[in-house]
């Protein structure tokens, strides 16, 4: 068959598969694989190794797999939400969803993609017996950004997120490897023009120039992929964000009026709508695994999450949370107890003060007592 006319029968599967966009990539080094050498160099990755492994496919997604040809690449929007009735999905009530980036509150993008993505794999295979495969959906050694604006699914923005005309950057990528000859999609051209909205926005300076993202002052890094306590700029960083940070997409004009899609899987499912942040913050592990089933927020293991619940409380200054920071301060695993804390230090007043007191008159680890010994000189009250 006309690589031509392969491709266009292959995005149409795709599209049929539930995606809402595809187009085909061309294999080969990557146009810009010096850039992300130098991000790896200045350490803009964090505590993110991982990326720097594999590095040789990284740079040349020839090596995904012998024999590999092209690559068909697909998008799903997941924000706006439309129900089938037309009408568009509200926005989530509470003081949580709002500090839970949008792609988080549904379920895992990485089981939905993946079912439809075996899905479109079984039906190629079926209809080209020889030709071999390789699915991935954010794993595995490949650049799906530069890969999508390969294939014209967007382009790169100065936000390091991919930008389409009409979906804006609200859509999650996966991709399809084949051992076939398509014809690949022409990218687009670039969309940001001279606007910096999103690197003026950032709330931690996390976008220092255009194109170029340190994960070291990122909300998304500290919040979803840094494990054990955050230091503490960290934690002055992240605000009141619980699991990642839309700041940047917000801010964006080609996300003011964006095309919607109907992904129920996508949308808050109605068990976890009534959660709250003092909820969170001591929610029985039993609850937490029911609660967060497919979820991607599991990520953050119940310990982050309620890490990063303390901090949000601790960065609100809001009285109404002593109460419930000094219950996690008694009963919490060392993790939270460490910043339950320093959120009971940064509120202070003669009420943390004395939650912080009981709590040193009992507290054996070693981390957590320094912690309160600091936030004991930051809240007590003035004699």
């Amino acid at each position: 068959m006309d690589p031509r006319a392969t491709a266009a029968l292959l995005k149409s599967w795709a599209l049929e598969s539930g995606f809402d966009r595809a187009g085909v990539a061309e294999l080969g080094p990557l146009d810009h694989g010096d850039v992300l050498v130098r991000w790896l160099e200045r350490g803009d990755q964090a505590g993110m190794e991982y990326l720097g492994r594999r590095l040789e496919a990284r740079l040349d997604p020839w090596q995904i797999f012998p024999g590999a040809r092209s690559v068909v690449c697909m998008a799903l929007q997941y924000h706006p939400l439309y129900g089938e009735d037309g009408e568009r999905q509200p926005e989530p009530r509470g003081d949580l969803w709002r500090r839970v980036a949008r792609y988080a509150r549904g379920q895992d993008y990485h089981e939905v993609m993946g079912e439809r993505l075996r899905v479109l794999e079984a039906r190629v295979r079926e209809a080209f017996p020889a030709c071999e495969t390789r699915c991935y959906v954010d794993t595995g050694p490949v650049l799906e950004r530069e890969l999508a604006a390969r294939a014209g699914l967007g382009a790169v923005g100065k936000n390091t997120m991919l930008l389409h005309p009409e979906g804006g950057s609200w859509f999650l990528l996966g991709e399809l490897f084949l051992s076939l000859d398509l014809a690949p999609d022409q990218p687009l051209a670039d969309l940001c023009g001279s606007c910096t909205l999103c690197l003026d926005a950032c709330p931690t300076g996390a976008l220092p120039e255009p194109y170029r993202l340190d994960s070291n002052r990122c909300i998304s890094y500290w919040t979803i992929e840094h494990r054990g306590p955050l230091p503490p700029a960290a934690r002055r960083m992240v605000g009141g964000w619980v699991f990642g940070c839309d700041v940047c997409q917000e801010v964006c004009p080609w996300n003011a009026a964006p095309a919607g899609a109907v992904h129920p899987e996508m949308e808050l499912p109605q068990e976890r709508g009534e959660l709250t942040l003092e909820r969170l913050l001591r929610l029985p592990r039993e609850e937490y695994v029911e609660r967060f089933r497919g979820s991607p927020m599991k990520r953050a293991k119940l310990a982050g999450l309620q890490r990063n619940a303390a901090v949000a409380m601790g960065n609100r200054l809001e009285s109404r949370h002593v109460g419930p920071l000094a219950a996690a301060l008694r009963e919490g695993e060392p993790l939270v107890r460490v910043h339950a804390a320093w959120a009971l230090g940064r509120i202070g007043g003669t009420e943390a003060w004395r939650f912080l007191e009981e709590a040193l008159a009992e507290e054996e680890d070693g981390g957590v007592r320094a912690e309160i010994e600091s936030s004991l000189g930051a809240s007590r009250p003035p004699v």
